[in-house]
């Protein structure tokens, strides 16, 4: 009953518009409160669970998204990737897919892509007559790709809760992403083809050509640096998360100020100031998901949870893992992508183990599904982000969004969730056994 309540205390608080890390705190307060529980068991386990070395990127990396934003890094990689494609009727749909899997690759923020990303490529795109709906959705479901290209936040977030190797997640979500990308690339095009007032790049002589590419290429080079320090780095063993994410930084700083112009050194003060507001919302925000995770756990809910679904679904593994995900889907609809992290991998991990899924599959759906889930409508919060951005209604942007969720998102959770490798191939060919 007072778990119920919780639940219901949390639901009707994100729904009437409460910020989430109240929300998670009412919950976390009625808990408590109702059952039994002193002070001394909600500081213990905020301690334990706090006092973890991994928690150190999280900061880190909004800071570095924050610097990457503002720097003008953004608008080289675009160049870079446009330089190639240019000439293909729609190509800006897959310029914009491939630089937010970029850009997210580097920062590992959906939000933070789709802002930079989308203030270059809306301008772009509306100079070119591209249909703004279409150009709005396709930015907006491009974004959340940041949570599957590596690093990700949420992934360290999500290996922190399940006590799981922060690198193998990174690399169990790239296949995934890499998939989202292209169809979202090519679904961008396709829809693009029935406007006959979209324009193309100027056709160039082959000497222009190559000149124009070599010259967005060297104006790229310092920025494409920094995804090869960040994952060279984990990958290449020779640094953590953390230790990645810190080395970026001091690289992207100079580069934004000295080399792209996009930011002064006087407004650095005001990046560091809002990037520490949005790690303290984080930080209390996982002090209180993890003593209700805690307590779930001392209650026994995950178990009692999975007998539920064994017995709607008659022991069908397969109809258990759709149930699910249509679960993560909607908690992606109500809640930002670290907020649904940390209130999914507590109770769902458990559950997939029981049923034999792998842990670090279980990382890539999750990936998928709240990347899904914020762009799926009624609530959507990149779907209103990019109308904003694009200067769009979200009325012109809702058929080609539900054409990209139904034709790129749906298609790579179903390959994601039901064929294991997709997931898993690249972990054991790297790390071994996973």
């Amino acid at each position: 009953m007072e778990l119920g309540v919780a639940f219901a205390i949390l639901l009707v608080c994100i729904v009437v518009g409460v910020p989430v890390v109240y929300s998670f705190g009412a919950a976390t307060i009625w808990l408590v409160l109702t059952l039994g529980f002193d002070a001394s068991f909600v500081f213990t386990t905020v301690y334990s669970k706090m006092n973890s070395s991994v928690l150190i990127a999280i900061p880190l990396f909004i800071i570095l998204g924050a610097i990457m934003e503002k720097g003008g890094v953004g608008s080289a990689l675009v160049n870079f990737v446009e330089a190639f494609t240019g000439r293909v009727k729609g190509a800006l749909c897959a310029v914009s897919s491939v630089a937010c899997a970029v850009f997210g690759a580097i920062c590992g923020s959906g939000a933070a892509t789709l802002s930079c990303i989308g203030s270059i490529m809306a301008p772009k795109m509306r100079e070119r007559n591209y249909p703004m709906g279409v150009a709005a959705a396709v930015l907006a479901c491009a974004a959340p790709i940041g949570m599957l290209i590596p690093p990700s936040s949420i992934q360290i977030l999500f290996a922190w809760s399940g006590n799981l190797s922060v690198l193998t997640c990174f690399i169990a979500t790239v296949i995934p992403g890499i998939i989202l990308t292209i169809l979202i690339g090519i679904c961008g095009i396709v829809m693009c083809k029935k406007y006959p007032d979209v324009k193309v790049t100027e056709k160039m002589s082959r000497t222009d050509w190559l000149a124009n590419t070599r010259r967005s290429t060297v104006h790229a080079i310092p920025a494409l640096f920094m995804p090869i320090i960040v994952l060279g780095g984990i990958y290449g063993g020779f640094m953590t998360p953390s230790e990645a994410a810190g080395v970026a930084i001091v690289y992207s700083i100079p580069v934004s100020i000295l080399i792209y112009r996009g930011t002064k050194m006087r407004e650095l003060g005001r990046t560091f100031k809002e990037s520490a507001v949005t790690t303290g919302v984080i930080m209390v925000m996982l002090g209180t998901i993890m003593v209700v995770s805690r307590i779930l756990v001392m209650n026994n809910v995950p178990s009692m949870i999975l007998d539920a679904l064994l017995t709607v679904t008659g022991n069908n593994k397969y109809l258990v893992l759709l149930m699910i995900n249509i679960f993560m889907v909607i908690i992606g609809m109500l809640m930002d992508d670290v907020s649904g992290t940390l209130l999914v991998a507590p109770i769902l991990l458990p559950i997939g183990m029981e049923l034999g899924v792998n842990p670090y599959q279980m990382a890539a759906i999750l990936g998928v599904n709240l990347g899904m889930g914020n762009v799926t409508p009624p609530t959507a919060p990149f779907l209103y982000l990019g109308g904003r951005i694009c200067k769009v209604d979200t009325k012109s942007m809702m058929k080609p969004m539900l054409t990209i969720i139904a034709f790129c998102y749906v298609p790579t959770l179903i390959l994601t969730t039901y064929i294991p490798e997709i997931s898993l191939w690249l972990p054991r060919l790297i790390m071994g056994s996973v």
